[in-house]
């Protein structure tokens, strides 16, 4: 048996899934890698996992009584080289700014951002 995994991805369900890519893809340059009526799954070039976003209500997603809209208590963290530079940028863009950039004791600096369909994108530096 070959236990090995050879790619990973998280998946989404959003009410619009072309907004939440088209976020990601502006902003972050992920770039879609499968898509089709209801889903659009986004690869970035630098590796790291797919996201997938799912149209809240397809028939096909299971299990049922989970296929709800993705969003309470999830965020979906990228790592960033300069976080500052990437708060201007995603600023001057007009981002939905949640949290401007701030730094925890234990050294983690990060801003928050919510995409078109109320998830929030976490970016973290760590200094």
């Amino acid at each position: 048996m070959d236990d090995g995994i050879l790619a990973f991805g998280i998946s989404l369900n959003v009410p619009d899934p072309g907004a939440s890519a088209g976020f990601l893809t502006e902003h972050f340059g992920f770039r879609p890698e499968m898509q089709d009526e209801g889903f659009i799954s986004l690869k970035h070039p630098d590796g790291g996992p797919n996201i997938v976003f799912l149209r809240t209500g397809l028939p096909t997603f299971k299990p049922a009584e989970i296929a709800g809209r993705a969003g309470d208590g999830l965020l979906l963290v990228l790592v960033v080289g300069d976080l500052d530079e990437r708060h201007a940028h995603l600023a001057a863009a007009g981002a939905d700014v949640v949290t401007p950039p701030e730094t925890e004791p234990w050294g983690e600096r990060y801003a928050q951002y919510r995409d078109p369909n109320g998830l929030i994108i976490q970016l973290v530096q760590w200094v």
